[in-house]
């Protein structure tokens, strides 16, 4: 069995998730590479500064622009929907999304049903074409049976379902209309069988990360672990996946045949600085990052104010292959000014004039890409 050292698996990681190298290419085709390629980039409302979906993809594209994601919705080569999390998913992988929808269209998964709502929704959509949940408000006014709160919750049962999907977001919200309307022609909408789609699991963490934990593969899917495990044996039988040792770490991790294992080793950390979201793809398996890269994160905006340590919205700050600090920051944007409220080192680390230099020139990218010009 293959063993890795801690820094040939950090490499590893940060080379398949983009950030040792511009592998993506650039701006919107850039963009579209690097959702393929990561499987997923999450949804988040907070916009202290740019929000999670822009952010991910910036830290990894030259010359991103948020407007590339928004066309790549309207070209229909990307769509809303549920990963682990609300996300953009490319549209090649549609089918895999199937698996959840019918789980929520069965009662299996979700919160609520009220067969009149979902009609009365669904009819109004079909008849009138594309609406949002304001689009409903006035159903209040009038007194009637319906009110907003409702017609919301109906939305997103039909959007889970998928019955309907997002075409759109104007202010952020949501823009629903059927499903039919919004798959481009020749998708294949054939759903997957439950071994189709723990390969697809499977595979999609370890081209992402190039090497994955068994927990990792079906993260906050608990209706997938044993057909996952399964699945994943059938996968090492057959030396499609294979397991490997990292030096201090007491379970195995999986990497693909396919993957190429040998450029990933001797690709050399890249000694820019990145500035990323607290939801970037490889962020968001916090047992990998303390357990690989020596970083314990928690994210405290979900924390009450008097216990948090480093602050509201805390990026994580990544040098080479090594996560160096981590800064809150916010985006005041009538001002035009990046505030840092707090930035911290993590324990050891000297800044070298290297990192300094780099440091600023990627505080002066961030800034711009939030809409600032100076930093405070």
């Amino acid at each position: 069995m293959l063993t890795l050292t801690n820094k040939e698996a950090r490499n590893i990681i940060l080379t398949s998730q983009g950030l040792a190298d511009n592998s993506f290419g650039k701006k919107k085709e850039g963009a579209l590479n690097a959702i393929e390629h990561l499987g997923y980039v999450q949804i988040d409302t907070i916009s202290v500064v740019e929000r999670a979906h822009h952010h991910t993809i910036w830290s990894r594209v030259n010359d991103y622009h948020r407007k590339y994601l928004d066309e790549l919705v309207e070209d229909k080569k990307v769509f809303e929907y549920w990963s682990h999390a609300a996300a953009y998913l490319p549209m090649r992988d549609y089918r895999f999304s199937l698996m959840r929808k019918n789980l929520y269209a069965t009662r299996k998964l979700g919160w609520y049903f009220n067969k009149r709502a979902t009609k009365f929704i669904y009819d109004r959509i079909k008849a009138e074409g594309p609406l949002q949940s304001k689009d409903f408000e006035e159903k209040k006014k009038q007194g009637g049976w319906w009110n907003w709160k409702e017609s919301k919750i109906a939305l997103e049962q039909l959007y889970m379902e998928g019955k309907l999907m997002a075409t759109s977001r104007k202010g952020f919200q949501k823009v629903y209309d059927l499903t039919e309307r919004v798959l481009p022609a020749g998708i294949n909408t054939t759903p997957p069988t439950e071994g189709e789609y723990a390969e697809y699991l499977i595979r999609k963490i370890v081209r992402a990360n190039g090497i994955a934990a068994k927990s990792e593969m079906g993260y906050l899917r608990p209706y997938t672990k044993a057909l996952v495990a399964k699945t994943l044996n059938e996968l090492i039988e057959g030396k499609e996946i294979i397991p490997v040792k990292v030096k201090g770490i007491e379970k195995d991790v999986f990497y693909s045949t396919e993957a190429n294992m040998e450029n990933n080793l001797t690709q050399k950390a890249n000694k820019q600085v990145k500035i990323l979201s607290p939801f970037d793809n490889s962020v968001i398996q916090r047992n990998r990052l303390k357990n690989i890269f020596g970083y314990d994160y928690t994210i405290e905006c979900y924390v009450p104010e008097p216990k948090r340590v480093y602050g509201y919205f805390c990026l994580p700050v990544l040098f080479g292959n090594d996560f160096i600090g981590r800064m809150d920051c916010k985006a005041d944007r009538q001002n035009e000014t990046l505030i840092v409220k707090s930035a911290y080192y993590e324990k050891g680390f000297k800044p070298t004039a290297k990192f300094k230099s780099e440091f600023e020139k990627e505080m002066k990218l961030f800034a711009r890409f939030n809409g600032c010009v100076a930093i405070k």
